[in-house]
């Protein structure tokens, strides 16, 4: 039984890193299912009820910008991918990972896929979870710091982003250690 592992946020100027991890039945299939980039936002939206449902088990996690910034980005990507393999109702006997590395989760072995997410059913269901679960909450903080283009940037350094930074500086939800504008103030 494999669990496929992947990661949502890694590359974002603020919010949490998150991370899926889905077990599937072997004879799964839906024709849409392909890596969370491929896809446009309705069809990770209309994917995301059909893989809850249908999969064995699946549990998604997160690792806040203010962890990230105190262990890197890295090793909160590993973190909330392990937060989520302690969550699945089943235990996998493998874990096939997006990317290239990884560190161990308990005695459970693992394989890391670079673009595993367009290779596997499993890692390509855990990138949709990944992917609509922090694209909601970033929509839910963008209420609150409108400015910045949340709703739709998700928190990536797109150039509203980026300008709406140096007039407005950084906020709490921002990963300071990324070092986007250090002589900005934080807002709070």
């Amino acid at each position: 039984m494999e669990a496929g592992c992947d990661e949502a946020g890694r590359g974002c100027y603020a919010g949490p890193v998150y991370a899926a991890a889905v077990i599937l039945p072997t004879d799964f299939f839906h024709p849409f299912l392909n890596d969370s980039k491929q896809l446009s936002t309705k069809q990770r939206d209309a994917l995301r009820p059909v893989i809850e449902k249908e999969a064995i088990a699946c549990a998604i996690a997160s690792v806040s910008n203010e962890e990230i910034d105190q262990i890197n980005i890295l090793k909160a990507s590993f973190k909330a991918m392990h937060l989520a393999i302690d969550k699945l109702k089943a235990v996998p006997q493998l874990l096939l990972i997006d990317g290239n590395r990884f560190i161990p989760y308990k005695k459970i072995p693992h394989q890391c896929f670079v673009k595993g997410d367009g290779r596997f059913a499993s890692i390509a269901a855990a990138s949709i979870l990944a992917k609509t679960y922090r694209d909601e909450y970033m929509l839910r903080l963008h209420d609150n710091f409108p400015h910045y283009g949340w709703k739709n940037n998700k928190g990536y350094g797109t150039a509203i982003h980026r300008d709406a930074i140096a007039v407005h500086g950084l906020c709490k939800h921002h990963r300071k250690s990324f070092n986007l504008l250090p002589q900005q103030s934080v807002l709070y």
